[in-house]
């Protein structure tokens, strides 16, 4: 029997005569005179290998990969073909919005045409020069190009779907190829764009121009409005460093109620009869929060709770108040003109309203030194005014409207400023917006006198958020009375208007 080391060895050199017979000959095993070795001679003679060996059949792996190159190169002959075909429809509309712009230009700014009439000769000769292009169109591009092209002349462009879209309440436009809106509260990119730089620029002179104001390199900020009166704000370069931007908040053609506010959350049943009773008794109110928060449309709630036998003189940098009384006088701020002259401010606004004859006077925004013709005209006889200010809470708003009477250069001791807040505002309606997207009334302060140097103040309804957020992230609070009744009673009683003591009870649902 063969020893173990003898057998290995053996193993050994058939292992390495199988690798020389499958490859090329070991240069070692080479005898002189270039002699083959013994194993090899009594080899069978082996053919040669082709130069190109055949490829061995495809196994399950080789197969899957060679499909997923198909599908890919399916897939970028797809997109290719999807952007040709885009590539084409733009260059379709470019040539049409050029042909409709000869046949229609003198009538697109004739102020004597109706504007359903203006729509049907659009769409009339629109349908003319689709049909003698050309280039066959299918039924969709066909509709796709005249709403595009017809939104273009006729609305707004791109964003002219969203415009008329009721769940979509704010449209921002960052540069030409950047459009989001805001629904429920919560922001999402939207699937538009415009074509270029040029084409957004087009459509803000179109929005501003038709309020008599500009926007252009020397006066790149402008506020204005649309004729629903949503609010539009654009600033373009070179202030906008990545292309011209475009804000426009929405209104609805029917405007929230206080009852809209009631389901939504936004106040309790109890705390819309304390304000109501507030604004029927000539309080003078003032909405704060921060933007976004919805003070604009509290502010319409409040001004709806006015008797209709009052006369309201409201004052805004861009006119979007919707009221429904039968005697509203509505004022608005007008920039400068090209020449930086012609300018009328808020603060001239509120001067020119105390020789209107005004029961109430109603400011969409006080933001800079009106504030001061504010507080005088809220301390001299015009009771029941209200306006919106910008500020975190109730305390802060009093800061701001501080700051704000300083703005005005009147060289005056802050003492008798806080004595003409103090005797001048009545009420503090605070709002936020919260993480969900929803805005709720978070404070109704009293502001009571001075105590010294200091204003003091006093919460009658506040929000408790105790109960913390739902599985979806949604608050679950609500206002609460703080069970302390307000010291202007008495002042709404003078009005004759009576409070139900039972509004702050602790313990009302």
């Amino acid at each position: 029997m063969t020893s173990l080391s003898e057998r290995l060895e053996a193993a050994r050199r058939q292992a390495e005569s199988q690798g020389k017979h499958a490859g090329e000959p070991d240069p070692s095993d080479e005898r002189p005179g270039g002699a083959a070795p013994a194993d090899a001679l009594s080899a069978p003679a082996r053919p040669a290998e082709p130069a190109h060996p055949k490829p061995a059949a495809a196994g399950p792996l080789s197969q899957r990969t060679a499909a997923a190159a198909t599908g890919t190169n399916r897939s970028a002959q797809v997109r290719a073909l999807a952007g040709n075909e885009s590539d084409r429809i733009e260059e379709l509309k470019a040539s049409v919005h050029s042909e409709l712009l000869k046949e229609l230009g003198p009538h697109l700014y004739d102020s004597e045409m109706d504007q359903a009439e203006l729509d049907q000769r659009v769409r009339t000769v629109l349908a003319e020069v689709l049909s003698a292009q050309d280039r066959p169109l299918s039924n969709s591009d066909r509709a796709r190009v005249t709403q595009e092209i017809s939104d273009d002349i006729l609305g707004y462009g791109p964003i002219d779907p969203y415009l008329r879209d009721p769940e979509v309440s704010e449209v921002m436009v960052n540069g030409h190829n950047d459009v989001w809106l805001e629904k429920g509260g919560r922001l999402s990119k939207a699937d538009a764009h415009f074509a270029d730089e040029a084409h957004l620029r087009r459509t803000i002179d179109k929005i501003v121009s038709r309020i008599g104001r500009r926007v252009d390199e020397s006066s790149p900020m402008v506020d204005a409005r649309l004729p629903d009166g949503s609010r539009v704000n654009a600033i373009v370069p070179p202030l906008a460093i990545d292309g011209s931007a475009l804000t426009i908040r929405k209104f609805a053609t029917d405007p929230l109620t206080v009852d809209d506010l009631i389901t939504f959350g936004s106040l309790s049943p109890q705390t819309a009869d304390f304000l109501a009773a507030c604004v029927r008794g000539r309080l003078n109110v003032i909405v704060s929060g921060g933007t976004g928060a919805g003070k604009t449309t509290t502010l319409n709630v409040l001004s709806s709770f006015i008797p209709s036998d009052e006369r309201i003189v409201t004052i805004e940098d861009a006119a979007e108040l919707q009221l429904h009384q039968d005697h509203v006088v509505r004022l608005e701020s007008r920039p400068a003109n090209i020449e930086g002259k012609g300018a009328v401010t808020i603060r001239d606004l509120v001067k020119n309203s105390l020789r209107m004859r005004p029961d109430r006077i109603v400011v969409g925004e006080v933001r800079d030194a009106s504030a001061l013709d504010m507080l005088q005209a809220m301390n001299t006889g015009h009771d029941g005014s209200i306006c919106t200010l910008h500020s975190n809470g109730p305390r802060d708003t009093l800061a701001r409207m501080e700051t704000m009477v300083l703005m005005a250069g009147m060289d005056l001791p802050m003492r008798a400023i806080r004595e003409q807040v103090a005797s001048a505002v009545d009420l503090i309606v605070h709002q936020s917006r919260f993480k969900d997207g929803s805005r709720r009334i978070t404070h109704i302060t009293e502001v009571e006198r001075m105590e010294g140097d200091m204003i003091t103040l006093q919460d009658v309804f506040v929000f408790d958020n105790s109960a913390g957020f739902d599985e979806n992230g949604r608050v679950l609070g609500r206002l609460r009375s703080t069970g302390l009744r307000p010291k202007f009673i008495e002042k709404l009683a003078y009005a004759n208007v009576a409070v139900d003591p039972a509004l702050f009870r602790t313990d009302r649902p």
